[in-house]
């Protein structure tokens, strides 16, 4: 059991939100994983059932804590059956159960790098004798941004003046064919391939928000496209989501990371709340106000 009254005031009104979209902004030191697994705590007290309890976050590592963590709060028999994983443990979960309605067979595989580096570099070569293997890469690199923008293949444009652009056009539909041919999938793939099972497929959409009716993601700040359109696919239903995040931090920008989906999620979601974690553990006084000046200016 874990006691709410040792939350400060902004924790515990963050706990306490069940229904509806909550926006929590914190930065490092405030406390806020920890409100994520109290919110979790409370939520199984209130009686929601476990299995209806879905915490996202970017790293396995995070997402093993968060696990030991709420299950040291409520014991293991109380949380057994929550979802406390990564956005990509969560899309094998839901490929290896539906992944045939999207034409696969269900013993579908994922390709590592290698894998990856391998093929496109086969079917380069195969398009431009002239092509090196650092060309391969940036081309592969291309591919994997443009999924993480949810840009299919037949979807994906060249600019006039860039040739990798250009290659990469004539790839990305021999790539994604050729991995579909061998029943594989990519890294990228497990959550495009969701977010088009989702919305191509509303008795799928409609079940999956019933599984999981209460949504916490951490790091909400470092989201791109594609995963924030399978959390909106997600939370349609109910919006009962709760995002914690820096809008003043975004590290994976290499990845795809926009920080405009913090910075708009009031708009996106009507009746939001939100609540500012203010109060930091971590750093004194001196390290923090270097901090804040240098983040203003």
């Amino acid at each position: 059991m874990f006691d709410i009254n040792s939350l400060n005031p902004q924790q515990r009104d963050a706990v306490k939100h069940n229904e509806g979209p909550l926006l929590l902004l914190a930065g490092a030191g405030s406390g806020k994983t920890r409100v994520i697994t109290c919110r979790i705590a409370h939520l199984l007290q209130q009686g929601v059932p476990a299995k209806q309890i879905l915490a996202m976050t970017f790293t396995n590592k995070a997402a093993k804590e968060m696990q030991e963590r709420v299950e040291q709060m409520v014991g293991a028999d109380a949380g057994k059956g929550m979802t406390i994983s990564t956005f990509h443990s969560l899309c094998v979960r839901i490929l290896k159960a539906n992944i045939e309605r999207l034409g696969y067979k269900k013993n579908f595989s994922i390709y590592a790098a290698s894998d990856q580096q391998q093929l496109v570099r086969r079917i380069l070569k195969e398009e431009h004798s002239d092509a090196t293997s650092k060309d391969a890469d940036q081309v592969l690199w291309q591919i994997s941004d443009a999924k993480n923008r949810l840009i299919g293949p037949a979807d994906f444009r060249s600019s006039g003046h860039n040739p990798l652009t250009h290659w990469t056009a004539r790839v990305y539909p021999r790539y994604q064919k050729e991995l579909k041919a061998f029943n594989a999938v990519d890294f990228d793939d497990l959550l495009m391939l969701v977010v088009r099972l989702l919305e191509d497929h509303p008795d799928l959409r409609e079940y999956y928000q019933q599984c999981f009716r209460y949504q916490m993601v951490d790091e909400y700040q470092d989201t791109n496209p594609v995963q924030y359109r399978l959390l909106k696919l997600l939370a349609s239903g109910h919006k009962n989501l709760c995002v914690v995040g820096d809008d003043d931090q975004s590290i994976y920008g290499f990845r795809g990371a926009d920080i405009n989906i913090i910075l708009n999620f009031e708009k996106d979601y009507s009746g939001t709340r939100t609540i500012k974690l203010e109060q930091n553990y971590r750093s004194t006084g001196n390290i923090l106000a270097a901090a804040n000046a240098v983040i203003k200016h």
